[in-house]
């Protein structure tokens, strides 16, 4: 019994050490209540120094009672009253163009109040960070916003989509932050922010306490992969039973003077396969 604890133990180490915020649920941890951290991922990525943090909070539930609900990894607001939503996005399917303008619009609809003039909502900013290039032009950034055709100057309308893609990890302050997600280990950070909360969720125990749900879901997902592995096996070692069956079912018809249209018809062997087993019979 206590050998098995040592091994889950190790294991559960093991997953804890090779957690980065590429992985979503831990970067959702090392944000959640993280004024620093977050106005540091937001500073860079908006190349503002001045943004202030005033409250970042994970997986914020926006109900709609007429459509689509949707759960935002991270909300922030800064001093300003911006509001900033920020996905970590490791399938490109996770990034449509039009997921990006269904979360800008439904921040819009959750911050204006009835009795709140339209002038009076606040600037919102969808911020998708994605493990590959998903706009496909090989830019570090995509800064997207509304522009007047005829004129080419920007509509202000206070909405901005960005993209970030984190294949661009170069010396510069936003590579070196894509650098950072996808480290592993607190002291190769290169923003100390990130560090002190990594080091406190990967080396204490109440860190480890606070993460028990990202490993409870790699526990599951392991588990769902073995399944599914067991499954494949057991599909393919049925397969090869059945097409054994399917070879000596030919062999004896073939043996009985069966024509190759009919043993393929009942083997449900190929035309090829049982031309093949009938020259090995005459040979």
């Amino acid at each position: 019994m206590q050998t098995t604890e040592v091994g889950q133990n190790s294991e559960i180490k093991q997953v804890i050490g090779s957690l980065c915020m590429m992985n979503n649920r831990f970067m959702n941890f090392m944000l959640d209540d993280n004024k620093k951290a977050a106005q540091v991922f937001l500073r860079v990525i908006l190349g503002d120094d001045k943004i202030k943090v005033r409250n970042v909070r994970i997986q914020s539930f926006i109900q709609n009672i007429y459509g689509h609900s949707s759960q935002l990894d991270i909300l922030a607001q800064d001093s300003e009253g911006r509001y900033f939503n920020v996905e970590v996005q490791r399938s490109d399917e996770g990034a449509p163009a039009r997921r990006a303008r269904f979360y800008s619009s439904i921040l819009d609809t959750h911050l204006l109040q009835p009795s709140k003039l339209y002038e009076e909502l606040p600037d919102t900013y969808v911020i998708f960070i994605t493990e590959n290039d998903v706009l496909r032009d090989n830019l570090p950034l995509y800064d997207i916003r509304r522009t007047i055709k005829q004129s080419a100057k920007d509509f202000e309308d206070g909405s901005h989509i960005i993209y970030v893609n984190s294949q661009r990890r170069d010396g510069t302050a936003l590579g070196k932050l894509m650098q950072d997600l996808y480290c592993t280990d607190p002291k190769n950070l290169h923003y100390h922010e990130f560090a002190e909360r990594m080091e406190f969720l990967k080396y204490s125990k109440e860190g480890e306490e606070k993460m028990t749900d990202v490993i409870e879901e790699y526990a599951a997902r392991k588990a769902e992969k073995l399944a599914k592995e067991a499954a494949e096996t057991a599909a393919k070692e049925a397969a090869k039973e059945a097409q054994a069956r399917n070879i000596e079912l030919a062999k004896d018809l073939l043996s009985e003077g069966e024509t190759i249209e009919r043993t393929v018809r009942l083997s449900k062997l190929s035309e090829a396969e049982v031309r093949e087993l009938a020259s090995k019979l005459t040979a």
